[in-house]
């Protein structure tokens, strides 16, 4: 009797104290530009779901994800350089085809850690970590996971575009086809459908949108909103960014309805700069979509990175710098700005600090660090020394206000390295590689030091 008072009691101890965790919900947008919302100056978008967050929270100005979908979501997940799980390159999109790149199971997730400490886990849009039906988010942490496993999807009949094109909605590893129904749509009601189930005890939620993403598929009542924009590139994009702020506040809106915004921190970023892809279009015959050959399916090139020059896919702070906004009302400022450097690896400590989870014994080495010094005090400085970004053959390395990038020259096998700087009054709009020779070897050196201790062993 003595033994099984003491079980019930150790049970509900650790139910209990699981019970006064808050909720984690992670808003990660795809493609959405450096200061393309509102709370970043934006004058011309509709964002006031996005700006919501910023009122009831800390908005970063310097934060960084990656260049790309794949090395975000990975170091997102991980608190991790992504090379250190394998992510080095594009992963593995279709599940039905040839085996590629899928990021390394050994790598332990947030979701993985959070569930462990008693939470129910979600993940309901793109994962774009590796699509075989042996990796994947179920096989990470996650105990449901609905959507793509890929890159992108038309948002209506599911298929992947580029080359002759496949498939991509799962329910786990099982193919779901609703063909004509609107993906964004799909996946946040599924979110919806979770805070209502686990409204009573601490869930992890993590909504990797597949919008702005080019195809920019916007509900049909925000392409009116903006019907008379006359930049039709912006037109588009403004469309697509506004149907995104929509679902978000869906979302947001279902936490209030439940009482539950005092006890869920919500986490917003995006996973890199604005997409100019705007020469998109299929180019074979009897394409697996349907799509004749030749319909257009890029990105409009409306999004915007004010004063930064670059894109997605680039080394340029346009590329890297995204917006981010931590709200958790009763625990953190409200309406606070914080000017120092963060990264997309920093909420995975940032997190298990302010859900007071401790990692495991012989966890593997987190390179991001909490947040929590700088979210407390405007003047503390960010641990990140120097920041560094691989993908492919391509890198950078930044150090104070200087950026070296090497991009490969494919013909020559030779990397271009050009040199930067961000204090200029055109942040760097001038190459300095042939007047800082010393500084521009320091930092080469610097950033092969750090990809020789992050590639996997």
């Amino acid at each position: 009797m003595t033994r099984l008072l003491l079980l019930l009691l150790f049970t509900f101890g650790i139910s209990a104290s699981a019970a006064k965790r808050p909720n984690v919900v992670i808003l990660f947008t795809d493609d959405q530009g450096t200061v393309d919302a509102g709370c970043y100056g934006s004058k011309d978008l509709h964002t006031p779901n996005i700006d919501r967050l910023a009122q009831t929270g800390l908005r970063f100005t310097q934060a960084y994800a990656h260049t790309v979908c794949c090395p975000s979501r990975a170091a997102l997940m991980t608190g991790r350089h992504p090379q250190r799980g394998g992510v080095h390159h594009w992963t593995q999109g279709n599940m039905k085809g040839a085996d590629g790149i899928n990021m390394a199971l050994e790598e332990v997730t947030l979701a993985e850690v959070l569930k462990g400490a008693g939470y129910r886990t979600a993940l309901y849009g793109k994962w774009h970590l590796g699509a075989h039906r042996d990796f994947g988010p179920k096989k990470q942490g996650f105990d449901e996971f609905f959507g793509i496993r890929d890159g992108f999807i038309d948002n209506y009949n599911h298929y992947f575009l580029h080359g002759t094109g496949f498939h991509d909605l799962y329910e786990g590893t099982n193919e779901v086809h609703a063909e004509g129904r609107y993906f964004p749509d799909m996946m946040v009601n599924r979110s919806l459908k979770f805070i209502d189930e686990n409204k009573d005890r601490p869930f992890f939620l993590y909504v990797p949108f597949n919008i702005p993403h080019y195809p920019e598929q916007a509900l049909k009542k925000h392409e009116r909103m903006f019907a008379d924009m006359k930049d039709s590139a912006r037109r588009s994009y403004a469309a697509i960014m506004a149907t995104t702020d929509e679902y978000i506040g869906k979302i947001v809106d279902r936490i209030e309805a439940h009482s539950l915004r005092e006890n869920t921190i919500i986490i917003f970023m995006s996973d890199n700069g604005h997409s100019e892809e705007v020469t998109n279009k299929i180019r074979v015959d009897k394409h697996k979509s349907g799509y004749p050959k030749d319909h257009f399916y890029g990105a409009s090139g409306g999004g915007s990175a004010g004063r930064w020059l670059g894109r997605k896919g680039q080394f340029l702070e346009g590329g890297i710098r995204v917006p981010a906004i931590i709200s958790f009302p009763p625990r953190l400022p409200k309406g606070a700005v914080r000017d120092q450097i963060v990264t997309a690896m920093d909420w995975f400590p940032t997190v298990l600090d302010l859900c007071a989870v401790e990692r495991k014994p012989g966890a593997p080495k987190l390179d991001g660090y909490s947040l929590m010094p700088i979210i407390r005090s405007e003047s503390a400085k960010s641990r990140h020394r120097s920041l560094h970004f691989g993908w492919g053959s391509n890198w950078a390395v930044r150090e104070g206000d200087w950026k070296l990038i090497g991009i490969l020259n494919r013909r020559t096998k030779q990397h271009k390295l050009t040199l930067h700087n961000l204090a200029d009054e055109k942040p760097e709009a001038h190459n300095y590689f042939g007047e800082r020779p010393e500084l521009a070897q320091r930092l080469r050196l610097l950033h092969h030091a750090w990809s020789r201790k992050v590639s996997p062993r």
